[in-house]
């Protein structure tokens, strides 16, 4: 996260990088730069080829109609934007929920342990514990994700190799590898999401959709910027890709926010003005 597609990629450049602990950046294809500002161009539309994902759209119908705007820009500064569909499967979400549940107790059962001797918890058995005992937050948050994680095995498990495969196929090589490579695409876009949803401590949040989910399981980059406002609330457009193509997102992203200027600085608001057409979702 980041003020600008800049911001980003000074951080990135930061923090990118091997590490021991971590098999997948040690990878012979890993590809990493210390300076990633040297991939901005302000001209990194032209000649890009771009897969529109019509199937992770219709959130809101001012959503859609700012999306609309965004691939006429794209259009009229260079790049060949085309329509694509991607594969969704009921089994992808399924699977991910579960790998996020094992990987989530290995993750903090490793960290834990890193604390040493003397620390107050020591696995997450401990700290489900220690949250039955001192239940404030429990009031109104409870520990479901923390139970359902200790209940899983290890990693060595096969239930688990399994839903891992067969996440990765479906987001992979099933998912986004096939739909570019089969298109010839240097990236893929659709809305971030619907509108920001207002504070309602009564229905709750009146969230109605994203497109993170096949960038965020398959383990993808994907970036997001500005495509315009609506009730003075920021909506974004996501451009996302292969493995290890970062510098051509944050080249096409930058080209996008220079070009269309929809960033403002945030401000905190009082109230909001909705109108809402008869027969649209709000």
């Amino acid at each position: 996260m980041g003020r600008t597609v800049e911001d980003v990629a000074i951080a990135l450049g930061v923090l990118a990088g091997s590490d021991t602990s971590d098999s997948k950046t040690m990878a012979k294809e890993a590809k990493f730069y210390s300076d990633y500002t040297q991939f901005l161009n302000k001209d990194g539309l032209k000649g890009k080829r771009i897969g529109v994902v019509t199937n992770i759209s219709g959130f809101h119908y001012k959503v859609d109609s700012l999306m609309k705007k965004a691939v006429e820009f794209l259009k009229s500064s260079g790049a060949e934007v085309v329509d694509v569909a991607m594969p969704l499967r009921g089994e992808i979400s399924g699977a991910s929920f579960q790998v996020m549940l094992y990987e989530f107790k290995d993750g903090l059962n490793k960290y834990f342990a890193s604390l040493g001797e003397n620390a107050p918890i020591k696995n997450i058995e401990e700290l489900i514990e220690f949250n039955k005992k001192d239940s404030v937050e429990l009031m109104f948050f409870d520990q479901q994700l923390l139970e359902l994680a200790q209940a899983k095995g290890g990693l060595d498990d096969p239930k688990y190799k399994q839903a891992l495969a067969l996440m990765q196929k479906g987001t992979r090589g099933d998912g986004i590898d096939k739909v570019m490579n089969s298109n010839k695409l240097d990236a893929l876009i659709a809305p971030t999401g619907s509108p920001a949803w207002k504070t309602d401590f009564v229905n709750g949040d009146n969230f109605l959709g994203s497109s993170s989910s096949f960038a965020a399981i398959s383990g993808y980059p994907n970036i997001t910027v500005p495509m315009g406002f609506i009730s003075d609330l920021p909506v974004g457009i996501s451009f996302f890709g292969r493995a290890w193509s970062e510098p051509t997102l944050l080249e096409i992203a930058y080209a996008f926010e220079q070009g269309t200027k929809h960033r403002q600085a945030p401000k905190f608001l009082n109230y909001i003005e909705i109108n809402v057409k008869p027969g649209n979702k709000k």
